[in-house]
């Protein structure tokens, strides 16, 4: 065992788990942040997707020992009051059906729009195929992808 001190969605947290323990059952079985779930255990499926420095993450197969000095959001932590324009998106377009693989999509989706605010569709793609989803609502997902992009706003950057 060790106590690791980890910042996640912009709060201090303290957890004395095994250096080993997969960052997906310290967020869920030590703090109680249930909206990363578990999916496939091996990183295939995207359902446990969580932010790292920024990064799109799979949380299932990350020890936590790796991220103790790192930033971690969840889905939690994406936008407090639900207004991420992902968030806004997923509702316009009334993405969810059974919802399971939602957490880890949008979190995929906002990492792909922050690094890139101006997708194509090539992009949304090659971006979003890694995260299955089992109720098959795959062009919403792209739609509303495409919808959170236009709604976010880009830097200008001065010439």
């Amino acid at each position: 065992m060790a106590v690791f001190n980890l910042k996640i969605n912009g709060r201090a947290y303290r957890a004395d788990v095994d250096p080993d323990t997969p960052l997906l059952w310290v967020l869920r079985d030590s703090f109680g942040l249930v909206g990363t779930k578990y999916g496939c255990g091996i990183a295939q499926c995207g359902a446990c997707t969580v932010h790292v420095d920024g990064e799109a993450t799979r949380s299932c197969v990350l020890p936590v020992s790796a991220v103790a000095t790192a930033k971690i959001t969840t889905i939690e932590g994406l936008s407090p009051t639900g207004d991420h324009p992902v968030q806004r998106a997923w509702n316009e377009i009334d993405v969810p059906q059974c919802g399971y693989c939602q957490a880890g999509q949008i979190m995929t989706a906002a990492a792909l729009l922050k690094r890139n605010p101006t997708p194509s569709q090539a992009d949304i793609d090659a971006t979003m195929s890694g995260n299955i989803c089992r109720c098959g609502t795959y062009h919403r997902i792209r739609e509303a992808v495409s919808v959170a992009a236009r709604m976010t706003p880009t830097v200008k950057t001065k010439k």
